[in-house]
């Protein structure tokens, strides 16, 4: 049996909310997960949108990239 790892160099991730807290807190629990696999925040996107109700909804895109060496 022949095992292979490699290892991730880019990885991006979609995360949503109906608050900015809720939204902040999703992203830095993500960091923290990504750190335990070398991945670190290489750009953050963002956009909030306003529903026909007045109801606001949060997102974000969020790319995470291999540490330097």
């Amino acid at each position: 049996m022949n095992l292979s790892f490699d290892l991730i160099e880019d990885k991006i991730e979609f995360f949503e909310a109906d608050d900015l807290a809720t939204l902040e807190k999703k992203i830095n629990e993500q960091i923290e997960h990504n750190k335990a696999i070398l991945l670190e925040v290489h750009h953050v996107s963002h956009q909030m949108h306003v529903a026909e109700n007045g109801q606001r909804f949060y997102s974000a895109v969020v790319h995470f990239k291999a540490k330097k060496r």
